[in-house]
């Protein structure tokens, strides 16, 4: 697969890490544009807003998007982002589910302080959940939903149907790519070059890109390819979602936790500092864990270039090393591996981190507002 993919350009969307984009040496269409993170001083009918709650499962976190529809039919522009985030995640109230919607509304109120109070009534506002709801039990998840659609009714904002759900992960995937190449101009052209994307969550891991050749169609597993439609073009995309193959998720079967009950019980590993005793919250589930001293100089180190250096220097030195977090020797095997052996990435693939393009967030939500947008007719 490794092979067919030597062309490709790929951002690695890392959730707790940063991310990652292919640098191009070439003028984008946002090249010189301030993106203020005020709303526009002179506002009219052209210029129009989108809130979308990404609900994941390290943290609920709010977007809040400028547009401005400068030509009829043509894509919009968007003037600018207003982000926020709050943790943990709505998964941790996975048994106060008004607890947790009590979270949404405090990231409410800067969507309120940030748009005109004569837009507030077309703006639609929209959460969509993702693996760490996915992984809760059906009814647990849904009564977390609930709550959360309580709190939007009772808002001045938009409210459409569906407008609190839990996302398919390989939809995700498709948002996340759409974010990427608006961001990065390759759906402003008519030509088919683009950027694919890896997004690396906490609980789950998306890929998702273009096919270049037919080969690679050919071999595509049965689910793996669908058709997506925007911005007046057809995109027959690649993308899959691995669910339990985040990173934080990784931790878990990295310790063997995912097997055993937590009561009573500390999780021990090499990739950890021997000295280390502590508890750690994911999932709303309180897990112990620590440094395995018996087993010390076995730590795993992965090679993918970068990361297995690092890899190396962190879990070589667990005694001495002291900054960033007690997990860094487990990511970034755990991350080593996933580019290698799980996606057969070769050892010089070049990555470039990055959260941001230009000052907005990458990942789905752009992506997921534009698709919101787009079939409420509020963008043409």
């Amino acid at each position: 697969m490794a092979a067919s993919w030597g062309a490709v350009l790929f951002m690695l969307l890392l959730a707790c890490a940063g991310s990652t984009v292919f640098y191009r040496e070439q003028q984008t269409w946002f090249e010189g544009v301030f993106l203020s993170s005020m709303c526009p001083i002179n506002i009219s009918a052209s210029t129009f807003y989108g809130i979308m709650f990404d609900a994941g499962s390290t943290g609920t976190r709010i977007h809040v998007y400028t547009f401005v529809q400068k030509t009829a039919g043509q894509l919009p522009f968007l003037e600018g982002e207003i982000f926020e985030s709050v943790k943990p995640g709505l998964s941790a109230f996975v048994d106060q589910p008004k607890q947790g919607a009590e979270t949404v509304q405090g990231l409410l109120d800067v969507a309120k302080d940030s748009i005109p109070r004569s837009h507030w009534e077309r703006t639609p506002v929209v959460l969509k959940a993702t693996a760490g709801l996915r992984l809760l039990p059906e009814q647990k998840a849904q009564a977390l939903l609930f709550e959360v659609e309580e709190i939007f009714k009772k808002s001045p904002f938009l409210v459409p149907d569906d407008s609190v759900s839990i996302m398919d992960g390989s939809y995700e995937g498709i948002l996340a790519w759409v974010t990427v190449n608006f961001l990065t101009g390759q759906l402003h052209g008519h030509g088919q070059e683009t950027v694919g994307t890896l997004d690396l969550g906490g609980a789950s891991t998306q890929i998702t890109f273009l096919p270049q050749f037919e080969k690679t169609l050919e071999e595509t597993p049965r689910g793996y390819l669908t058709s997506f439609e925007m911005f007046n073009s057809t995109f027959k995309l690649y993308t899959h979602s691995y669910l339990g193959f985040g990173l934080k998720a990784a931790r878990l079967a990295t310790l063997g936790a995912l097997e055993t009950g937590t009561d009573g019980h500390t999780f021990r590993s090499a990739c950890l500092p021997r000295w280390l005793e502590a508890e750690w919250i994911f999932g709303g589930v309180k897990y112990q864990y620590g440094g395995n001293q018996e087993d010390y100089e076995k730590g795993g180190v992965l090679k993918v270039e970068d990361f297995e250096r690092k890899a190396r220097e962190v879990c070589d030195n667990l005694e001495s090393f002291s900054s960033g977090s007690p997990f860094l020797c487990m990511d970034l095997s755990y991350i080593t591996a996933l580019l290698k052996d799980g996606f057969g990435f070769a050892d010089d693939t070049l990555l470039q981190l990055t959260k941001k393009v230009n000052n907005i967030e990458t990942g789905w939500a752009l992506g997921a507002t534009f698709h919101l947008l787009q079939s409420l007719g509020i963008s043409s």
